[in-house]
């Protein structure tokens, strides 16, 4: 896991760093996963992980005692969330919509509970733009999902746009291989 989390940090470190560290007020992240998001969110702040996976969620509480954070960590489904409407400033999650049974309801899910003057913020893995990586994703897609339960030609910016949620901001980096998002909720 230790070896994972290095990598994961060199790779995916500076794009969590450059689309959660302004998060603000009360955090939810959502598939919180280990708790790799937590480390680049602003100090003391209120953030609730929420993660399917009572293992992913063991980790997830470690490192969110270790950081010092407000909040804590509960077993969620992404797809029907246990809060109240309007309940969070900011909405996070990364690299999770390829892995969600209903993507759509996720997301859904997300913008009803983040404040109607909050922010949800994504960042994803997706189809490349550069041709030779996009073919050797949908090449894989299947074996992919099959092994790891994750979409590896998934295309945030049509799952996002087909749940309606309104785009203020998305850029993609890496040969397009990661997409951030900022939306607005309605």
């Amino acid at each position: 896991l230790a070896r994972w989390r290095q990598l994961d940090r060199l790779f995916a470190g500076r794009y969590r760093h450059g689309q959660f560290s302004n998060a603000e007020g009360r955090i939810l992240d959502v598939a919180c996963g280990t708790g790799r998001n937590f480390r680049y969110l602003p100090e003391s702040s209120d953030v609730v992980g929420i993660d399917i996976s009572a293992d992913m969620l063991t980790h997830a509480r470690d490192e969110h005692d270790r950081l010092g954070l407000d909040g804590g960590v509960r077993r969620m489904d992404a797809q029907a969330l246990a809060f109240p409407a309007d309940s969070f400033d900011t909405v996070i999650s990364s690299f999770s919509t390829c892995t969600f049974p209903h993507p759509i309801a996720a997301l859904r899910e997300m913008e009803r509970v983040c404040k109607p003057d909050g922010k949800i913020l994504l960042l994803e893995h997706s189809r490349s733009d550069v041709a030779p990586l996009a073919w050797l994703q949908d090449r894989r897609a299947e074996a992919h999902y099959e092994k790891n339960g994750c979409r590896l030609n998934h295309e945030p910016l049509a799952t996002v746009q087909h749940a309606e949620l309104t785009i203020d901001d998305a850029s993609t980096r890496l040969f397009g291989l990661v997409t951030a998002i900022d939306l607005t909720p309605r």
